[in-house]
């Protein structure tokens, strides 16, 4: 295919009435979990289908995805975090962490609800969930409201157990080496 053409093409999918729509875990201590998520978006775009990214923690933090998912067709991003929770030197009161956390899961049920989506993934929210800004019985409950030919993918570091469970699809990203030990700091264009 020419990436120069103004006229793509795209390939053809079921449809949704004949799709089982999965629930995907990317958990883990290891590189890779939103990259990895946003590769299934880069899929689900050639298929024509429209995906909504919702961040839970990254919030004002500037990182090429962001920009990168702008040139994909269908593909919105809703930056919802207050930015990093207790790392990175946030000094923002728990509640308004938990507040924005609060308002990305509302986000992220309406638009479930709204038919439009065919993908969804949640960035992020396991740590949402781990670090205690989410209840994790709000998101069973998005998981079990989900319409049965919607795709949605959870990302980051802690998934609870019942998360864990109730997926379809649970992987992990386990370390076994990183730059950052050599003292090589995350990287533009690689790392973010």
């Amino acid at each position: 295919m020419d990436n120069t053409t103004t006229e793509r093409e795209t390939l053809k999918s079921p449809p949704r009435e004949r799709r089982t729509g999965l629930v995907a875990v990317n958990t883990g201590d290891g590189k890779g979990k939103t990259t990895a998520a946003f590769g299934t978006v880069l899929r689900a775009v050639g298929y024509g289908w429209r995906t909504l990214v919702v961040q839970f923690i990254k919030g004002t933090w500037q990182y090429g995805e962001m920009v990168g998912l702008e040139y994909l067709p269908g593909v919105r991003l809703e930056r919802m975090g207050a930015g990093f929770y207790k790392i990175m030197g946030d000094k923002l009161p728990d509640e308004v962490h938990r507040q924005a956390a609060a308002d990305a899961l509302t986000l992220a049920r309406r638009e479930m609800l709204s038919g439009e989506w065919d993908l969804i993934v949640l960035d992020e929210v396991n740590v949402a969930m781990q670090t205690g800004l989410l209840p994790v019985a709000d998101v069973l409950d998005l998981i079990d409201a989900r319409p049965p030919w919607l795709h949605l993918i959870l990302t980051g570091r802690g998934a609870p157990q019942e998360i864990i469970d109730r997926a379809d699809l649970v992987t992990e990203m386990r370390e076994i080496k990183h730059p950052y030990q050599r003292g090589i700091l995350a990287q533009k264009g690689f790392d973010y």
